[in-house]
């Protein structure tokens, strides 16, 4: 193999593993913004319920964070 074409083989990585990357962080926000929009229904149709609901919102919201993270790792 030539050094073109491994700086060639390189640069598609670096350019693909940028595209996963993006799309897992849009991923993420998107998550992010339909749990803390059925969480603000959830507790505008039962204001009681709001301690369980915070609890759960920040577990699925710590799964949503941790997504990017893991698709880094395997992305690498």
């Amino acid at each position: 193999m030539s050094p073109a074409d491994i700086a060639s083989i390189y640069s598609s990585t670096a350019l693909v593993v940028g595209i996963i990357l993006a799309l897992a962080g849009l991923g993420s926000a998107l998550g992010w913004g339909l749990i803390c929009g059925k969480y603000i229904d959830g507790i505008a149709r039962q204001p009681e319920m709001r301690p369980m609901l915070l609890g759960q919102m920040l577990f699925s919201g710590g799964l949503m964070e941790a997504f990017p993270f893991i698709v880094l790792g395997i992305a690498m």
